[in-house]
């Protein structure tokens, strides 16, 4: 049996979570205590963040190293193509997604949930977003020019890798455009019953993090910024965000391990 430490708001370990219930494998899902994580859950992810999996002696951190692991662990229903240029095209939907989508989404919730930043500022933060939303989902939308599912002929891993972001996007008031094919294929992952089990997990976990935005001005919970999060922040004009954070102390970046 699978244990998934999982956050269900995290996209990275809706990603996981995603493929496990695609591919029909028993797991237990657990949501560890981040404000104050305990001994096992600190051994077991140096960056303290989500997902991580523990299957006997095996433990993997990092979404896109367990979902590697998934795919070659159970290879009865196989998500990646078959031809290795397509194996790495929808790895290449992967790193976009996990980089510039989670930079993007990241930095509207910071505006948005976590109320960093207001008036002029706010605005111009979300300006820059939705343009940046806009041309990544016309990327997107180029791939599904010739295609009917991102990953190819049919559902796969890219299309799961890239669902949490847009639809994350979607939530934060960044749809995709009317009529799109990014819009149909949304509509469609969000038929899947994996995709359901998604959603069902965020509504049960809602009253574990509504008061995480107190929980952060208060100090105890840092947000993570790590590199392409730090990246679109300074390039977008939140300079102003980052540094109060770390003078009060609400932001943090990646750990020493």
């Amino acid at each position: 049996m699978i244990t998934l430490y999982d956050v269900p708001l995290s996209p990275y370990a809706q990603k996981v979570k995603m493929a496990l219930l695609e591919k029909g494998v028993d797991f237990e899902a657990k949501v560890p205590d981040l404000i104050a994580p305990d001994p096992e859950f600190v051994a077991l992810s140096p960056r303290l963040e989500v997902p991580v999996i523990v299957e006997g002696d095996v433990k993997l951190f990092d979404s896109s190293v367990i979902l590697e692991y998934i795919e070659e662990r159970f290879r009865d229903v196989p998500l990646l193509p078959v031809m290795p240029a397509e194996r790495a095209r929808v790895r290449l939907i992967e790193e976009m997604c996990d980089t510039a989508y989670d930079a993007v989404n990241w930095g509207v919730a910071e505006v948005t949930v976590f109320g960093r930043a207001t008036g002029d500022v706010a605005e111009r933060l979300l300006a820059v977003a939705r343009t940046q939303v806009n041309a990544l989902n016309e990327r997107l939308e180029r791939e599904l020019s010739t295609r009917p599912w991102l990953n190819g002929d049919a559902f796969g891993f890219g299309d799961i890798v890239a669902f949490p972001f847009v639809n994350g996007a979607a939530a934060l008031g960044n749809k995709p455009s009317p009529g799109s094919k990014v819009e149909l294929w949304l509509k469609a992952l969000r038929g899947r019953p994996s995709a359901a089990r998604l959603k069902a997990d965020v509504i049960e976990s809602m009253p574990l993090f509504m008061n995480r935005p107190r929980e952060i001005a208060e100090g105890k919970l840092r947000r993570q910024y790590r590199d392409h999060r730090l990246d679109w922040m300074l390039r977008s004009g939140g300079l102003d965000i980052v540094l109060d954070g770390i003078k009060n102390e609400t932001i943090r970046f990646s750990l020493d391990f």
